[in-house]
């Protein structure tokens, strides 16, 4: 087993597979580094694939106060894994809460990220629900500690985004659910509290997001409400940015539609690699073009 040590003393449990120019894969809430089996049994054959397990989740470090766990640690952390496994740059992909910690990373880091995915990102962004989803999140973390992961797990699995994982694919999601109900409990409710409810919004980054010179791509789910529109502000904000919507698809996009993600990433990385995902051409955006006639 292979462990990075952080800045602050926190060792992280990650994998490597593969060799090839590097991609690390950075988990969301309801998952952890075996999430991305479906992505690493594709991209390990050509690709260097790290993925790891983020602090609270083990068998990575479980620190015992939520103030060692925040947005701007996450996006350290994924720093600290690529250079515990000698790498110096790599395309970063992330779901979820791992989609935010890898924009951080190329908002904070940008020297050590080649691209980025963002899927199924957005939840608790919007402005006018900030302080619904503080609420819930809150409430959430109260229910893996009072309750416990083992009987929490089977209700957040069944969320509104997380029903068409559900329907489409029994098996993979009882999967899903079951994984989740071994996280530690005190884990989920520090990174709940640390990271979820105290994370900007993605709207109080435009100036920084508008200046990001990396090349990003945006996937999400047209049935993840919450995500589709802060999935637009980002496209319309980030100058080398891309926009994937999955059709009849909720939050777990990975793997929920995992020959999709894996053919939209192949694709999206065979373009950064290429130099052709430059920014995009004011021409295609009629109110930026002046007439001549």
């Amino acid at each position: 087993m292979s462990f990075a040590k952080t800045s602050d003393g926190v060792r992280l449990f990650y994998e490597s597979a593969g060799s090839g120019t590097p991609i690390i894969f950075v988990h969301e809430f309801g998952g952890s580094h075996w999430s991305w089996e479906p992505q690493l049994n594709f991209f390990a054959r050509r690709h260097r694939c790290i993925t790891f397990a983020a602090r609270g989740y083990p068998p990575s470090d479980i620190p015992e106060s939520a103030e060692a766990y925040s947005q701007g640690r996450a996006a350290a952390d994924i720093v600290d894994v690529l250079s515990a496994a000698g790498i110096d740059k790599a395309h970063v992909v992330g779901l979820s809460m791992g989609g935010f910690a890898s924009l951080h990373a190329a908002l904070r880091h940008p020297e050590r990220v080649l691209s980025v995915v963002a899927a199924g990102t957005g939840y608790g962004a919007e402005k006018a629900h900030e302080d619904y989803f503080k609420g819930v999140s809150e409430q959430v973390a109260n229910n893996f500690l009072e309750r416990g992961a083992k009987s929490f797990a089977p209700i957040y699995a069944e969320g509104a985004s997380r029903v068409q994982f559900q329907e489409k694919d029994p098996r993979g999601w009882r999967l899903f659910a079951d994984r989740l109900a071994q996280h530690d409990s005190r884990g989920a409710a520090n990174t709940m509290r640390g990271v979820q409810m105290r994370r900007p919004s993605l709207y109080d980054l435009e100036a920084e997001f508008r200046a990001l010179e990396t090349p990003v791509l945006v996937m999400v789910g047209d049935e993840d409400d919450h995500c589709i529109q802060p999935g637009l502000f980002l496209k319309r904000t980030i100058a080398r940015s891309g926009l994937a919507v999955f059709p009849k698809s909720g939050h777990t996009l990975n793997l929920e539609e995992p020959e999709l993600f894996n053919r939209l990433l192949s694709e999206f990385i065979a373009q950064v690699e290429a130099g052709r995902w430059g920014p995009r051409d004011p021409r295609a955006n009629p109110a930026q073009v002046m007439r001549t006639d």
